[in-house]
């Protein structure tokens, strides 16, 4: 439920390669920044523009004049990033991707058609196909003890190695407003979080959260 082949449609994202050789999202971690050196090296300057150092941005791209962008960094096709965003480096946007005012990106995928669009924060995430974070929600990425994180699953804990570690989103998960998905939190696809949600651990594909003591299955 947790692995890659269940939550995330690999044709939907300019980085299926670098998910290839894994099982669980959250190791592709480590190596964003160096795969989309390689990659962009690889891109035709007829789509793409190469501008300052590692930052390729799709020809048909929208950016605004106030964006910020640090590479290394690919923008795909049709994406829009919008006034005042800051990508502060390693980031993957991809096709009809929306990162909007203010929304800060570090060490992330974005799959196709990802909308981020309002005060977002989104770091050390893999956000999957059509997923969307409501305006002010937010990943955070480290522990407050700065211990490694674990992925809670149930009973089953599984050790990361990871240090900094945001969450990961199946393919259309829908995170409501002002939200904070903690270090190690991983929403199955098809599920939906409340407003205002506290999120720790393992949420089931196709379910509701509500609270941590009330996640339902979605009706047929």
């Amino acid at each position: 439920m947790i692995k890659i082949k269940d939550m995330y449609s690999l044709d939907e994202t300019i980085a299926a390669d670098l998910f290839k050789d894994k099982d669980y999202p959250w190791e592709v971690l480590k190596s964003i920044g160096e795969f989309i050196v390689s990659l962009g090296e690889k891109l035709s300057p007829d789509e793409y523009d190469k501008r300052g150092d590692n930052v390729w941005i799709a020809k048909d791209a929208k950016v605004f004049d106030s964006a910020y962008i640090n590479g290394p960094c690919i923008i795909d096709h049709e994406a829009e990033v919008r006034q005042c965003a800051f990508i502060r480096g390693n980031a993957i946007v991809g096709k009809n991707c929306v990162v909007g005012n203010s929304t800060e990106l570090k060490n992330v995928v974005l799959f196709n058609n990802v909308q981020v669009p309002h005060y977002n924060y989104v770091g050390d995430s893999v956000l999957g196909f059509k997923s969307h974070m409501g305006a002010g929600s937010i990943t955070s990425n480290v522990k407050s003890d700065k211990t490694l994180v674990t992925v809670k699953c149930g009973d089953e804990k599984i050790e990361t190695g990871l240090k900094k570690f945001g969450a990961m989103l199946g393919d259309h998960v829908e995170v409501g407003c002002n939200s904070v998905l903690n270090p190690g939190t991983v929403v199955g696809s098809n599920s939906n979080i409340y407003p205002l949600s506290m999120v720790r651990g393992v949420v089931p594909s196709d379910s509701i959260y509500k609270k941590a003591d009330d996640i339902v299955r979605k009706e047929n």
